[in-house]
């Protein structure tokens, strides 16, 4: 029998049981593709992060399982494995971040620290974002999503965006609009699978006197997540559609607050920097807890 450390933690929030529960696996050594999707199926979290030592480069390979199967990429999985490096492997002490090689290419992380030297938050570079358009029509989107067609923002395009993984990213009217959506979950998960794109992601921009500056949705039934409650991948590619698209100046820098999980009751904020270049940089980052710790047992 073989014992597995396994770590549990809400990311994007510095409140237990809010923002979007991760598993990490902080070291993945010797275990079999079969092996991780059995245990992202155990523990039945949107995403479990496997992270496995490179000792020639003195980072770490990661890998991302649904329950249902592996991603390229997964944004709060990434802040949840970041935290647990640098608050209970040390990390924190020695280097200021690090980096994770992706099926996508290297994530470079860093901390940010408080006052009395502890992390306040990491933040991850995500790879350059690109933007395509898609076929589908703001009748076909607001049908399977379950807004009504008047509901979607029509000064905005309907784009699949990019920073790792596609998301379909669909501007929506009002927050009270994406709060009452109400997916068909099997015709969404077809729509999705056709367009390649892991999950659809509705956003709205705030209200005078709202405490935050975009507020979203994300729906991934394709990869076995009917919801996910507060993602940084999404709204990567939703921060770079906002500059590819001109939706946002390209020349300025932009940072964002991101709210999402308010209707699953686990409320999350999402702290992205958009940095220009010739290739925008997309920076995502929050905070993150640790509420549970154990071993997995495997035969």
């Amino acid at each position: 029998m073989r014992e597995v450390l396994v770590y549990h933690v809400d990311a994007f929030t510095n409140q237990r049981f809010g923002g979007n529960p991760a598993g990490v696996v902080p070291d993945a050594t010797g275990l079999t593709d079969d092996d991780m999707q059995n245990i992202a199926r155990e523990l039945n979290l949107s995403e479990t992060a496997f992270l496995t030592p490179d000792q020639r480069r003195g980072d770490y390979r990661i890998r991302y399982f649904t329950p249902k199967s592996e991603i390229d990429f997964c944004g709060h999985a990434t802040v949840g494995a970041s935290w647990v490096l640098a608050t209970e492997y040390g990390w924190k002490t020695r280097v200021s971040g690090i980096s994770f090689h992706t099926n996508v290419g290297v994530v470079a992380v860093e901390w940010v620290f408080n006052q009395e030297g502890d992390v306040d938050n990491v933040f991850m570079r995500q790879v350059a974002p690109r933007v395509r358009n898609t076929e589908v029509s703001p009748e076909e989107i607001a049908g399977i999503v379950g807004i009504n067609v008047s509901d979607i923002e029509s000064n905005y395009p309907i784009r699949l965006g990019y920073t790792g993984n596609w998301h379909l990213l669909v501007p929506v009217a009002s927050r009270a609009a994406i709060d009452a959506a109400q997916p068909h979950l099997t015709e969404l998960a077809e729509m999705n699978a056709k367009q390649q794109a892991v999950t659809t992601h509705l956003f709205t921009f705030s209200q005078e006197g709202e405490p935050y500056d975009i507020y979203t949705r994300d729906f991934g039934p394709a990869v076995g997540i009917p919801e996910d409650p507060v993602t940084g991948a999404a709204n990567g590619a939703l921060a770079g559609y906002l500059v590819l698209e001109g939706i946002l100046n390209s020349e300025q820098r932009h940072s964002l607050r991101i709210a999402q999980g308010d209707s699953m009751g686990r409320p999350g904020m999402v702290f992205v920097d958009i940095v220009p270049g010739d290739s925008p940089e997309i920076r995502v980052g929050g905070a993150a807890v640790i509420t549970v710790t154990g071993q997995l047992q495997l035969d």
